[in-house]
């Protein structure tokens, strides 16, 4: 089927006229939502879709439009309509397509043919048994939604640059969210388990994280203010690299929106820290082997032994600062043009589990989730502040729950700051890993 897209895009370029530089990018997919509450199907999404992206690049002006179809008369419509709004563009100097660069695709197995045959009445089972299993454990735990999701894509991308790649990819996760009551008082929870198939996935790991992370909180206070060392449950550490990721965005960069414009080179964290962007890891969730815009993906380090060595860039991005196109184009199908970010984050993880890393602190808090993330944290100035709950960590042990307190620094310090990397890798559907991280002298503000 990816050949078939291939040969649309190869017909749409070839119709290029002198003085312009076509790309054309096509994508077919489907994905199933399904939601289970109290054994019964409560919600259920089985959906497909295709279509086409035309750009056009003409003097420095770039006219772009899609459709939601492969139908032949659609695409002579699509491509006529982007050569017309070239006429309505801006001049930029920068504008352009991707060109081959010479990097290789990594070969993976990002398809799993056991999950395209995966029957809906399996995918529906998988959800219910994931509340039973969540159920079971603990009396005081109920079961807001069971989920399963799935996603597959298949792509094709040809441009009068010389670009000419396709392929596809598949993937599935179940998530479960979970209710704690005791008395008056209820607390939340959330489990995941990711995989190519579902095969792959670890129901009773799912379920037992989404009981423990409610039950944990029952009875939490609010701490008094002071400084403290944390420990970053796996989750919240992904959540932090996401926060990261975009400060490493070279289009941001190179608007002077970023913490670390002018920053390369220097030491910008403790040596343990080695933070990479890999899509050619076929753990990472949203693995892959072509950006947006058709060039091979590729792991790139982005912090090596704490030392800044680059930024993420797609073929404009770098072109504004004179570097080279990372593979880090990112597109939201073929309704858009690309843009640049990370493909899948991840810290070099050590290799001790979370207990062990929990039993060198002496006066911490293990933070179990953070509100407002986005929100309270300035990835120009690095000011870091954000609601939080967790578990009081004293002389190494875990003890009581807190909440309703705010773990404050700057990104810049924090990365400094950081103690240890955890080895309990989590893969989760995002596009970072996660994995316990220790970061001292925080200031906690409770009461």
């Amino acid at each position: 089927m990816s050949e078939q897209l291939q040969e649309i895009a190869d017909r749409v370029v070839a119709q290029a006229r002198p003085g312009e530089q076509v790309e054309a990018f096509v994508s077919r997919d489907s994905e199933t939502d399904i939601r289970v509450y109290e054994g019964a199907v409560e919600h259920f999404v089985s959906a497909q879709s295709e279509g086409i992206g035309i750009r056009i690049i003409r003097d420095g002006r770039t006219g772009f439009a899609y459709a939601g179809t492969l139908d032949p008369a659609a695409i002579a419509e699509v491509l006529a309509e982007a050569r017309d709004n070239v006429e309505f563009g801006t001049h930029d100097e920068w504008a352009g397509l991707a060109e081959p660069d010479g990097v290789d695709v990594v070969e993976q197995e990002l398809w799993n043919d056991a999950l395209a045959a995966y029957g809906t009445d399996h995918k529906i089972e998988l959800a219910k048994e994931l509340e039973r299993l969540t159920l079971g454990i603990d009396s005081r735990v109920r079961v807001d939604d069971s989920n399963y999701a799935d996603v597959a894509v298949e792509t094709a991308v040809a441009t009068t640059t010389g670009i000419r790649r396709n392929g596809r990819e598949n993937g599935c996760y179940v998530s479960i969210s979970t209710l704690a009551d005791d008395g008056d008082e209820t607390q939340t929870g959330f489990g995941f388990s990711v995989g190519r198939s579902p095969d792959q996935f670890d129901l009773a790991k799912a379920a037992k994280e989404a009981a423990d992370r409610a039950t944990r909180l029952l009875g939490a206070t609010k701490p008094a203010s002071k400084r403290v060392t944390v420990v970053l449950d796996p989750y919240v550490t992904a959540m932090f690299l996401g926060v990261i990721s975009s400060t490493l965005n070279g289009e941001a960069v190179s608007k002077g929106r970023s913490l670390f414009k002018d920053r390369l080179g220097d030491a910008v964290a403790n040596p343990i820290v080695t933070l990479v962007d890999d899509p050619t890891n076929t753990l990472a969730y949203t693995a892959t082997d072509l950006d947006g815009e058709g060039l091979a993906a590729r792991r790139n380090v982005l912090i090596d032994r704490g030392v800044l060595q680059g930024f993420v860039h797609n073929s404009y991005s770098a072109r504004r600062v004179g570097a080279q196109s990372t593979g880090n184009a990112v597109r939201g199908g073929f309704k858009g043009t690309p843009g640049v970010g990370c493909l899948a984050l991840q810290l070099l993880p050590g290799t001790r589990d979370q207990a062990a890393l929990v039993a060198d602190v002496a006066d911490g808090v293990l933070v179990q989730s953070v509100q407002g993330l986005h929100s309270g944290v300035n990835p120009i100035s690095g000011d870091f502040s954000v609601g939080a709950s967790g578990l009081v960590i004293t002389n190494g042990q875990v003890g009581a729950p807190i909440r309703e307190f705010t773990i404050a620094s700057t990104l810049q310090r924090m990365l400094l700051d950081v103690v240890e990397i955890g080895g309990d890798v989590d893969w989760l559907p995002m596009r970072a890993a996660g994995v316990s991280l220790v970061i001292r002298d925080i200031t906690l503000s409770g009461a």
